[in-house]
């Protein structure tokens, strides 16, 4: 079917999906979900995240946060201490995104070995097709 019968436009697909695309690139990145996990039991320090996310830089780490911060996702809490002591939490909009995250994960795991095996027979039926390239 042509565009001009669907009236489906790569201006108008564009006007609706780039602010959309934003926001999951943002809150679906490698180490935002990792930092959004690791706050969803309460309150956590930055030494904490830093030590509980494998391969993440102390600069990556402050970059995620001030982002996450920046979307409204988690609140930071600086504590007049010597030396000072900074939370992070989840607002309740973060957790209802990690709610939806478990879900994600939750099905991820109820369908991994579905997707192993249709991929498996996948790769068997079109393996003379890889064969003849």
């Amino acid at each position: 079917m042509s565009q001009r019968n669907t009236g489906v436009t790569p201006q108008v697909v564009n006007a609706h999906a780039c602010p959309v695309r934003e926001v999951l690139d943002r809150v679906a990145g490698k180490w935002s979900v990792q930092i959004l996990v690791a706050a969803a039991q309460g309150p956590i320090r930055f030494t904490e995240l830093e030590r509980g996310i494998e391969g993440i830089s102390r600069r990556m780490l402050t970059l995620t946060l001030r982002n996450l911060e920046r979307d409204g996702l988690v609140t930071r809490t600086v504590y007049p201490t010597v030396p000072p002591r900074v939370e992070y939490e989840l607002t309740p909009v973060a957790q209802e995104l990690h709610e939806t995250l478990q879900r994600l994960t939750d099905w991820a795991e109820r369908n991994r070995v579905y997707i192993a095996e249709a991929r498996a027979a996948y790769d068997v039926e079109r393996q003379p097709e890889l064969l003849d390239a």
